[in-house]
Formats: C-alpha cells, sequence, structure tokens
C-alpha cells in the first residue's frame, strides 16, 4: 500500500485505482486507509497494527504472571475463569502463564467416603474371600453410574492445578443419600 500510494505522489484517489489494477483479487482499501497508513508510518516510523515488544512494560507483565501463580498455589481448585474475574487479565494470558510454570488441571476423582468401621470389615471379607478360591470363579465384577436428586453430578469442572498429577481425590457420601445406580456386571470370563 505504501508503494502504490508512493507510486501515485501521494493522491489516494489515483492510489486506489493503481491498487485495483495490481491486485485484481484483493479488498481495495478506501481512501482514508491510504492516508491513515501513511500518516502512521510517518509519525510512529512503523506501519499499523504492528507493535513493537520494547513499549510493553515487563515489570507489569512479571507482576500478573506471579499473582496467577500466586492465586493457584493458594487456591489450587481454582478455575481459571475465576481467575480472569479476579484478576482482571485475559483467559489466554491466564493459560499461558500456568503453562509456562508446568501447571495442569489434573480431574479430581470421586471416592467412597469411609467411616472408621469400614477398615476392619473390609480386612475381614478380604480374608474369608482368600479362604474361598473356588468363589472367584462367581465373583460379579461391576461398574456402576448414579443418578440421584440432586442431578448427574459433572465432574468435567473439578480440577487441581499442579506441576504433577497429585491423585487428588473428593469424598462424597453418595451411598448414605437417596439414589439410583445402573449397573453393568461380568461374571467369570
Amino acid at each position: 500500500m505504501i508503494y502504490v500510494y508512493g507510486f501515485c505522489d501521494g493522491n489516494s484517489v489515483q492510489a486506489i485505482a493503481e491498487y485495483q489494477q495490481r491486485f485484481l483479487n484483493q479488498r481495495i482499501p478506501t481512501q482514508r486507509v491510504f492516508t491513515q497508513v501513511y500518516q502512521t508510518l510517518g509519525d510512529t516510523s512503523t506501519l499499523p497494527g504492528v507493535r513493537i515488544a520494547a513499549e510493553r512494560d515487563v515489570n507489569e507483565d512479571i507482576d500478573k504472571e506471579e499473582g496467577i501463580v500466586q492465586m493457584v498455589h493458594s487456591s489450587p481448585r481454582a478455575s481459571t475463569q475465576r481467575i480472569v474475574r479476579r484478576l482482571c487479565d485475559p483467559h489466554t494470558r491466564v493459560w499461558r502463564t500456568l503453562h509456562a510454570e508446568g501447571m495442569y488441571p489434573y480431574h479430581v476423582q470421586r471416592v467412597q467416603h469411609l467411616v472408621p468401621g469400614d477398615f476392619a470389615e473390609r480386612l475381614e471379607f478380604c480374608k474369608w474371600l482368600n479362604g474361598s478360591r473356588e468363589l472367584h470363579h462367581y465373583s460379579l465384577f461391576t461398574d456402576e453410574s448414579q443418578f440421584n436428586r440432586d442431578g448427574v453430578n459433572n465432574r468435567h469442572n473439578s480440577h487441581v492445578w499442579a506441576d504433577e498429577n497429585l491423585h487428588a481425590t473428593m469424598e462424597s457420601n453418595f451411598q448414605q443419600h437417596f439414589s439410583v445406580n445402573e449397573w453393568c456386571a461380568v461374571l467369570d470370563d
């Protein structure tokens, strides 16, 4: 654009015609675009939209990144949306900063809440099962999905930010509440 504008001696009307002739399948800039690009180049020695990295305040960026990391360390289950709202930073900066620190969102695994008497009962069951070797052929292995009156629990947003998988768990008392379990079973082989 600058070359065509200079070729036409700064006449934007002629520059449009010349640009159309040279670039047949391109979008044709308006007179205003030609003059603004030329004026910006003269004023700032850069083309519009070109940002020089030195213009940014590097210290401000470092402070914001430290704030993001500090917030995640103080609250590892914080969502990126909450960090964005609290620190008023762009979502992309939050993600880039966390990944640059080697942190990833690991999902939380739901486990059944155990009461003090459960350990003894489980140990007794394991001893009984080991004593009955033929019983393994009649053991039923199942998997289940639970639906309760609170709705299906969405674990997609349950995570812990860390640099390595902490195998975080979340206890629930789902067997002490009203619920319906759907299950599938495998018997022997």
